[in-house]
Formats: structure tokens, sequence, C-alpha cells
């Protein structure tokens, strides 16, 4: 086991539409614009890094394959000071939407980087890469994420440290935590949620050892595919225990009050996906 890590529990059975599938045809399209927009991207070399730059293409991407974004707040971080921003994790599509919504370097297993195409895109926009199986690893990473944050950049962190179902699966690794308690930085949760005609969808889910082009495939075939992006108020503790205990409680507790969700595409609650 991991020192970050979990076991994941979560498998490519989990993934289904909440919808009707569309034609192979739109699909195909889809794909294909995906891949204009994705050449388009490598050709901006080294300038990918720049904010507004990576948080167009990143929008170019969510609009190929046709999947609209809602932001609440449009902001993850808490301006003029560095936030270790920690978010849920269902899909690769996540770090798309969140760097539409604002383009925040995060922590990546290592393997992502060797990914075709994929991986030098996120390298390029200043991916922190990191080893996963190494124990002697963990306390050079956090005093890393500590520097950055006492720099004042920004960090986002996927605490649950593997892809679930929704927001409320697995428990927050609290080791991440530690770095925003020795650099006295801000704790933001965010919330992603993903949804197709108002019900919860996990189609974009990519769990397990799914190989990535089959997690593409159901995104693609998906249709009126919604990701909502919520950054909840900062959180407080004096310990990283604390921290990643009332990160997870925003993180997964927001989106059930009554009326919660209204008007954006999103369910308050988090209903079973029946269609597969």
């Amino acid at each position: 086991m991991s020192p970050w890590g979990v076991e994941p529990l979560c498998t490519p059975a989990c993934a289904a539409h909440a919808a009707p599938r569309v034609p192979p045809g739109a699909a195909v399209r889809r794909c294909a614009g995906l891949a204009r927009v994705l050449a388009r991207a490598l050709a901006r070399g080294e300038g990918l890094a720049e904010p507004e730059t990576l948080r167009t293409e990143a929008r170019r991407v969510l609009a190929a394959l046709d999947v609209r974004l809602n932001a609440d707040p449009g902001s993850l971080t808490v301006p003029g000071t560095g936030t270790l921003v920690v978010a849920n994790h269902i899909s690769w599509l996540d770090v798309i939407a969140l760097l539409a919504v604002e383009p925040v370097p995060f922590v990546a297993k290592r393997e992502v980087g060797t990914w075709p195409v994929i991986g030098t895109l996120v390298r390029r926009a200043g991916t922190r890469f990191l080893d996963r199986d190494g124990l002697r690893e963990l306390p050079r990473a956090v005093a890393e994420l500590t520097r950055e944050l006492r720099a004042g950049r920004s960090v986002l962190v996927f605490p649950q440290a593997t892809t679930w179902c929704g927001a409320d699966g697995g428990r927050f690794a609290r080791a991440t935590f530690q770095a925003a308690v020795d650099a006295g930085a801000p704790v933001r949760p965010v919330t992603v949620e993903y949804a197709q005609h108002g019900r919860t969808s996990t189609a974009p889910g990519f769990f397990g050892d799914e190989p990535f082009p089959a997690s593409l495939r159901r995104v693609a075939r998906a249709r009126d595919l919604t990701v909502r992006v919520t950054a909840h108020p900062p959180v407080a503790g004096a310990d990283r225990r604390t921290l990643a205990t009332a990160a997870r409680a925003a993180v997964t507790g927001t989106r059930t009050g009554a009326g919660a969700g209204a008007g954006t595409g999103v369910p308050a609650r988090r209903p079973s996906v029946v269609r597969r």
C-alpha cells in the first residue's frame, strides 16, 4: 500500500450514462475536434503554461467534447496568497474542468506524465509529478508543496488519492494538508460533479486499470454532459487531521441542501445511475 493512498474500490463497472448516448457519428466528430484542439495546444510549446492560454485551451477541450461547464464561484484560489486547493477526483476530465475555471498547477501521479499527448500537455502546464509508491518520497513532496505555498504559489491536489464514483467516496489523505499547516496557507475545498439531463452521471469516470481510450469513448458518447465546479469557503484547522476532515465535509456536504443545484443542471442529491 502506498503511503499516500487507498485501495481503489471503484471499477469501470461504476461508470454509467444517465441519458441515452449520442450516435457513434457524433462521437467521432467530437473526438476529431478534440484531436484538433490538442494539436493546436501542443503547437503552443512552452507558451501553454501561460495562465490565460491554459484556461482557453482547457475550455476548448470541453467545447470539443460538448461538455458544459458551470463554475460557482469562478475562482479556486484565495486572492493574494498561495492556496492549497483540494478537490474530489472522478475523472481525468476533472483536471480539464478545473483548469478551465482557474489554471492552478496540480500534483499528479508520475504515470500521467508518460501518457501520449496528455502527458506532454500537463508537463507544460506545470504539473508536479509524484512517485506514490515510495515512502521516502513523502517528506520531500510535502516540503516542496510547503515551499510553493510559502512563495505565494497555489497548488491543486486530489487528496482522495484515486478516482471514485462521486465526491463522497474515500477518505482524504492527510499528508498534503501538512504543507498548508507548515506554510500557514489557506485550504480551499472544491467539489466536482457531473450530470446528464439533471441526473448525476458517472459516465466520465476513469476507474481502476481502465485504459484511457475507454473513458474517452464514454465522454464522447455522453449526451447533455455538464460538469459543475463549486469552490467552497476556505477551511481552518491547527493540524492536518482537522484540515482534512473539514475539507472533506465541505466537498461532500454542500450539494445536499434543499434547493441546492437549482438551475445548474446538477441535482442537489446524488441519485443512483441506472442506465449503462
